[in-house]
């Protein structure tokens, strides 16, 4: 099982960064700029470290699946779910880099209806479910740390980035980072 499992889940992130450049070329093409070149570099080898210490740490360590898997698995799915959620509300503007369209209006549909930074919860409870399953807990803890290091750094330079080029203080006036302070969904 976590062969497959990390097959497709390799093959869906290089199909995610195919989906990442097309957007980027269309949105650069419309004048988007860019923000925060300096720390992608840092958060894609994060996430490329994070498969590799996931397989070194299966194959030395020879744990079996957790007695839970099944359960963390439905989670999984669930944050697939998730994942396209996020790339299809987004449409075009779906990134893996920091690329903002100036005078464009903010999305507040799909999950973002709902939340601020669905993708990144979503890729949290990724980097905690996924080692899970498989018992890999120092992958887990390392990963968990620097994922948080990681979103520390780049939701206060997407934040600023969406307030000074779109209407994001307008339509997120007083809402938190993850979730809506008003305690309703609407």
């Amino acid at each position: 099982m976590f062969y497959l499992l990390f097959t497709v889940i390799a093959i869906q992130r290089t199909v995610e960064l195919f989906i990442a450049r097309r957007n980027e070329k269309w949105m650069k093409s419309k004048g988007a700029k860019e923000y925060g070149q300096k720390h992608y570099k840092l958060m894609v080898t994060i996430h490329l470290l994070f498969f590799v210490s996931l397989l070194v740490e299966k194959i030395f360590a020879q744990k079996p699946l957790n007695e839970y898997w099944i359960g963390l698995f439905i989670i999984f799915l669930i944050t697939q779910a998730g994942r396209v959620w996020v790339i299809t509300s987004l449409g075009r503007y779906w990134n893996t880099k920091i690329i903002v369209l100036p005078e464009a209006d903010v999305i507040v549909k799909g999950p973002y209806k709902y939340i601020k930074h669905p993708n990144y919860f979503i890729v949290t409870v990724e980097l905690i479910v996924i080692p899970l399953m498989f018992n890999a807990y120092w992958t887990l803890f390392i990963f968990a740390l620097l994922n948080q290091f990681i979103l520390s750094i780049r939701i206060p330079i997407e934040e600023k980035a969406l307030a000074e080029a779109t209407d994001y203080q307008t339509v997120h006036r007083g809402k938190k980072r993850f979730f809506p302070t008003n305690g309703k969904f609407d």
